[in-house]
């Protein structure tokens, strides 16, 4: 663990756990053995870190997450209050042998207060899923997704502010606040200096 990290009296860190320079792990968190979390992150109130989870830089996990494991969070991710990651598609509660199912969130993805991930998904970059939204399948980088189960209705700019489709392109936005164009083809419009 990196000597320059901040963890709250009240927190249990396992001792096989990686925790970056400058992050705070708040009241009552727990982070399991084999976890690694970044730097400058911020895991809040009553978060669950699993064995094993990959949580990049730059990511803030709101009051009373529970990431399992089998979920990957890559850099500037956004988690809101008690989100909920799952990770077994079949799950009995005497299936001891259960296969992990697989979620990642990539590189600046915002997900709502309450917002339930099934596991196998995979959230694009600069993504946003509204609160209250049960995701079930994977989301585009820059979509907004929304509802039971979540289906997309917008896009978003990697500033967060929302952005529309070019008129007579198919795959490239302006965001309606700083106008930057984004392109919906993979990579991400952005690098990782966050150059535009």
């Amino acid at each position: 663990m990196e000597s320059s990290a901040f963890i709250h009296p009240t927190a249990e860190v396992s001792p096989h756990a990686t925790i970056g320079r400058g992050t705070k792990v708040w009241h009552q968190a727990q982070v399991r053995e084999g976890a690694v979390i970044g730097e400058d992150c911020t895991p809040g109130k009553g978060v669950y870190i699993d064995t094993g989870v990959q949580i990049g830089n730059r990511v803030k996990i709101q009051n009373g997450v529970s990431v399992y494991r089998g979920v990957t969070i890559q850099d500037d991710v956004f988690v809101g209050p008690n989100v909920t990651f799952t990770n077994d598609r079949y799950p009995r509660a005497f299936n001891h042998n259960f296969a992990v199912g697989r979620t990642l969130v990539e590189k600046g993805a915002s997900i709502g207060g309450n917002a339930t991930l099934v596991c196998g998904v995979r959230i694009g970059a600069y993504a946003l899923v509204a609160a209250g939204a049960v995701v079930t399948r994977d989301v585009p980088p820059h979509t907004v997704i929304g509802g039971v189960p979540a289906r997309p209705f917008g896009y978003v700019c990697r500033c967060g502010y929302p952005a529309r489709l070019v008129p007579g392109e198919k795959r490239q936005l302006i965001c309606t606040r700083c106008r930057t164009l984004l392109s919906l083809e993979e990579p991400s419009a952005t690098d990782d200096e966050g150059n535009r």
